[in-house]
């Protein structure tokens, strides 16, 4: 198993780098685009919801934790790596401050197989999260099995009036 950990400044112009990271990694392990993106966009939001303080101000850096071998579970978690939250918000609290039960965090969950929030022993918070290969790969099959069968049934039909 490969783990790689990325300590990334509490700055939100770095979360295009996490996007593309977070985005390839998931694709050399094995899923397929769709479920790819799936991660990518919990690794995002959760990087949002652990960089941003309320009133304080943003994490000065949080780490993003990756384990993963091909073919197997996909596991990352990201903390925040800081005793200070000194990179200034223009608004405080801003607007787009995680609050328990936002929408952030029902992403988090929807998307992921398995979510863990919490906080390490010297009390910086974090989010646990794993997607599981083979359900998501099942669940990708079975949604393309779907979609075949309504376009055979519709071709089906665009055959019979053609011969009408």
């Amino acid at each position: 198993m490969d783990n790689l950990k990325i300590t990334i400044p509490g700055k939100p112009e770095y979360m295009t780098m996490v996007r593309l990271a977070i985005t390839s990694l998931a694709t050399y392990a094995g899923f397929d685009v769709e479920n790819a993106e799936e991660i990518k966009m919990a690794v995002v939001e959760a990087c949002k919801n652990i960089s941003c303080h309320g009133s304080q101000g943003f994490s000065d850096k949080y780490e993003i934790e990756v384990n993963l071998e091909k073919g197997s579970n996909f596991e990352v978690t990201v903390t925040d790596a800081c005793d200070s939250h000194t990179i200034e918000k223009l608004e405080k609290p801003c607007r787009m401050c995680p609050q328990e039960g936002d929408i952030g965090a029902i992403m988090i969950h929807t998307l992921m197989d398995c979510v863990e929030v919490g906080q390490t022993e010297d009390g910086h918070k974090y989010i646990n999260m794993v997607k599981r290969i083979a359900d998501s790969q099942a669940a990708g099959k079975a949604a393309g099995a779907d979609s075949g069968a309504g376009k055979s049934s519709g071709s089906e039909a665009d055959d019979e009036s053609e011969k009408n």
